[in-house]
């Protein structure tokens, strides 16, 4: 996370609405969010929620979807 003003907060949360409330972390870094960070590191999809690319390797090899 980066360092930001109340300003800042209050403009972000009110751009946002609820949508603040209805994803993992609150921040929703695949859209206005993404302005809360200095930098990110690690798997986007893993940030987004899901380790997405694990889970489908995963899956790959239990032969539930096709390779």
């Amino acid at each position: 996370m980066r360092d930001y003003s109340e300003d800042f907060l209050d403009t972000y949360l009110d751009a946002i609405g609820d949508d603040c409330t209805s994803s993992v972390g609150g921040y929703k870094i695949e859209g206005r969010g993404v302005q809360l960070f200095k930098s990110v590191s690690g798997d986007h999809f893993t940030i987004l929620g899901l380790p997405l690319v694990p889970v489908l390797e995963k899956l790959r090899e239990m032969e539930e979807i096709p390779s």
